[in-house]
């Protein structure tokens, strides 16, 4: 094998990957197939894996995005589908989904949904016309089987091509309810999604099975139902006064997630309460925000970047190996506790 030496080029120019395995008196498949980490690179000696990194980046060797398209009919590309662009649920996802496709040279493109169907139907297509290999959606109701491999994060509806990516509802509504009864609170009030979010109705079931294993009655005028769309604390904030204003007691809060759960920490501040003295507070997902509210957030915790990674993980192995989809992937819960929350002192 030759000895690795400065690559001259006549003219400047674009380095090719030929050039490259020239350049190492290599063949341009074992090249190949060590750029772009093939299933076949397993087989070639470290060293040479080594040799062939280190010359792509001293060459500035930059694949050529076009003649492998046209070559493999491939564009290395997927469609990620999300509620909206910035909020705290969707980015902690979303971040696990870009760290993993960064590393397997795959690029994504990411459109929002809103929870419109038309707006979903229309861009779902204007994806699949930029030439995606697969979809994973976020926090989406499906309608139907989609043409592509799909990973659903928040996915309940079984459909061919679709992996559900889903948190143990049930385990996690223990945690949490558990929690505020084995600190001594009995009349707890409730904070159910809104129905256009995918986790709704199975965190809503959850939490009624666990209440009565537990038996912790849920009351009618402790429960309130989130009925607008917003990324923010406002989300949580109105439904918070709603239960004020109905003049009911209750020592103890567990919101639909941590978003909910800030807004009525400020509503309860604002009509003199304090948390957790007077009313404990449980969110759910454990947001970047939650840690450092004040006072603090207690929280079940979704692993969120974490479930985004495993669903780029499970996307790409179908696409690329081919594989027939685990129809379901479970994820555990985890409490997280912090100053929300209070022995009750009644």
């Amino acid at each position: 094998m030759p000895k690795d030496k400065k690559l001259r080029l006549k003219k400047p120019g674009v380095v090719t990957l030929k050039a490259v395995a020239d350049h190492l008196g290599l063949t341009p498949g074992t090249v190949s197939s060590v750029l772009n980490n093939a299933p076949s690179s397993r087989s070639i000696p470290q060293r040479t894996k080594t040799r062939i990194m280190t010359a792509a980046r001293e060459l500035n060797y930059k694949p050529n995005f076009f003649a492998q398209y046209l070559r493999k009919k491939r564009t290395y590309t997927i469609g990620v589908i999300v509620e909206e662009i910035g909020d705290a649920y969707g980015s902690g996802v979303i971040s696990g989904i870009e760290q993993y496709l960064r590393s397997k040279n795959f690029f994504f493109l990411t459109v929002v949904h809103r929870h419109d169907p038309e707006l979903l139907e229309r861009y779902a297509q204007i994806l699949l016309e930029r030439g995606v290999e697969g979809f994973i959606t976020i926090d989406m109701k499906l309608r139907e089987a989609p043409s592509l491999p799909t990973v659903a994060v928040a996915g309940h509806k079984a459909f061919p091509r679709v992996t559900n990516i889903l948190l143990d509802h049930h385990h996690a509504a223990r945690l949490a309810l558990q929690h505020l009864s084995d600190l001594g609170h009995r009349s707890i009030a409730f904070m159910k999604g809104a129905s256009f979010s995918s986790d709704s109705e199975s965190r809503w079931n959850a939490i009624c099975e666990v209440a009565e294993e537990l038996n912790i009655e849920i009351k009618p005028e402790l429960t309130v139902q989130i009925d607008i769309n917003d990324a923010t604390p406002q989300l949580g904030y109105p439904f918070a006064k709603q239960l004020l204003e109905r003049n009911a007691s209750f020592t103890a809060l567990f919101a639909y997630n941590d978003l909910s759960a800030l807004g009525a920490i400020r509503a309860f501040q604002e009509e003199g309460l304090r948390v957790p003295h007077d009313i404990s507070i449980v969110g759910f997902d454990d947001i970047q925000g939650a840690a450092y509210n004040t006072p603090s957030l207690t929280t079940v915790r979704q692993p969120l970047m974490r479930m985004g990674t495993i669903a780029a993980q499970t996307l790409l192995e179908r696409i690329e190996n081919d594989k027939d989809e685990p129809r379901e992937i479970a994820i555990e819960p985890e409490l997280v506790i912090r100053e929300s929350t209070a022995r009750h002192q009644g």
